[in-house]
């Protein structure tokens, strides 16, 4: 596991309540794709329900971060991507669950038209720096 430095708020800049401004690491860097909300069979986890779908693309970022030799705590940014900002609340719930308020990533939520399939809610992917 590689060590990173959170700068949670850097001099000059509004303070940020749900994410860190700059994650700094040293090691080999590692892109996960989005993740959305299938589980392993390829089936919608959580038709209209945030929460769940939400739950599911944790756990498939998790397991993507395990075969790359990495965990959440090697994570330095999260994208999200919704089709409603109203389900950002149910990420950071799904969030919490495995990253502590202590070692959030930087992150950007960005809401989008529509992603690859109208059932699909969320989107979010993930970069880590691990020991290399």
């Amino acid at each position: 596991m590689s060590e990173l430095t959170r700068i949670t708020t850097p001099d000059g800049v509004f303070p940020a309540a749900q994410y860190s401004h700059v994650v700094m690491g040293t090691g080999r860097f590692v892109a996960i794709a989005g993740q959305l909300a299938l589980d392993e069979e390829g089936r919608l986890v959580g038709e209209g329900d945030a929460e769940a779908q939400a739950r599911q693309v944790f756990e498939n970022l998790r397991r993507c971060l395990a075969a790359a030799g990495a965990t959440f705590a090697d994570v330095v940014k999260l994208t999200y991507f919704v089709t409603d900002t109203a389900h950002l609340p149910a990420i950071r719930r799904a969030r919490a669950a495995h990253i502590p308020d202590d070692r959030l990533p930087a992150a950007s939520a960005v809401q989008v038209a529509a992603l690859v399939r109208p059932e699909f809610l969320m989107e979010i992917e993930a970069f880590a720096v691990v020991d290399g």
